[in-house]
């Protein structure tokens, strides 16, 4: 599919550099012709630049694809997982929404079959997938932006935080390492979700089974009772025994096989 096709060219481009038309159509698996059309589209859009029979990141959207390709990363599982938390979501409720990709999933649910709620959240990307949306009422913490991951962390969202009470935390997940613990790669990230998990009657965990069994830098939380898990049926079986002696509620859900289109979308 052509939104997938870009995805990938976003990809080579960010992970290789400069490519060729002919290095990009390869990587891709498409015609040159094709690569042509596609990168005339990411032009207009300033993800890349065109120069010299190829292309390259644009200047100061490195940031902005590398987000993009994390959200990507594993997207039927986040998908899937995102369907089974806005199951538990209660209308007329308030809840938080964090910064996590698998989160924006959530998010991107809640558009498409909205209920009337108050929401909170520190991501930018999740407040504007909730613009205009009947029935919702959406506030941004403030604080210091935090580039990387579009989010609003340090003390002023730590105050704004201490202020307000949640019915419902919907965190995402940076590493669950062997320890059972859950880590961040940003020390304020991490001190931000322990204040979240502080003000919520309910902390429910997002994560594809790929987060396990790796570690990131900064300690967020301890799984237990008191944090529900929503992962994927790729979670190892060693993880899920591991999860119940923690105590730790777990929901499995499985994630549907997309079959592949009969040719390529040009």
């Amino acid at each position: 599919m052509k939104d997938d096709r870009l995805t990938a060219i976003r990809q080579h481009l960010y992970s290789h550099g400069f490519s060729s038309v002919q290095d990009i159509a390869e990587a891709v698996g498409a015609s040159p012709a094709t690569i042509r059309r596609d990168l005339l589209a990411l032009e207009a859009e300033g993800i890349i630049a065109r120069t010299h029979g190829g292309a390259r990141i644009s200047r100061g959207s490195g940031v902005e694809v590398a987000f993009a390709l994390r959200e990507q990363e594993n997207i039927a599982a986040k998908r899937a997982i995102a369907d089974a938390a806005f199951d538990r979501i209660k209308p007329h409720s308030t809840v938080f929404l964090d910064a996590g990709t698998t989160v924006l999933q959530l998010a991107r649910r809640l558009r498409l079959d909205p209920m009337p709620l108050a929401v909170f959240t520190n991501g930018l990307v999740v407040a504007q997938t909730l613009m205009e949306i009947a029935g919702l009422a959406v506030t941004v913490i403030g604080g210091r932006l935090r580039s990387e991951n579009a989010s609003m962390v340090g003390a002023a969202a730590e105050a704004m935080i201490d202020r307000l009470w949640f019915d419902q935390l919907f965190l995402g997940a940076g590493a669950i390492a062997d320890d059972g613990r859950l880590y961040s790669l940003d020390e304020n990230e991490a001190r931000l979700n322990e204040r979240m998990m502080a003000r919520s009657a309910e902390t429910v965990l997002l994560a594809d089974a790929s987060k396990f069994g790796q570690r990131l830098t900064y300690f967020v939380t301890a799984l237990g009772p008191a944090v529900s898990l929503v992962t994927n049926a790729a979670l190892s079986p060693d993880w899920r025994h591991r999860l119940s002696d923690l105590g730790c509620p777990t929901t499995v859900v499985a994630v549907p096989l997309v079959a592949a289109p009969d040719e390529e979308e040009t």
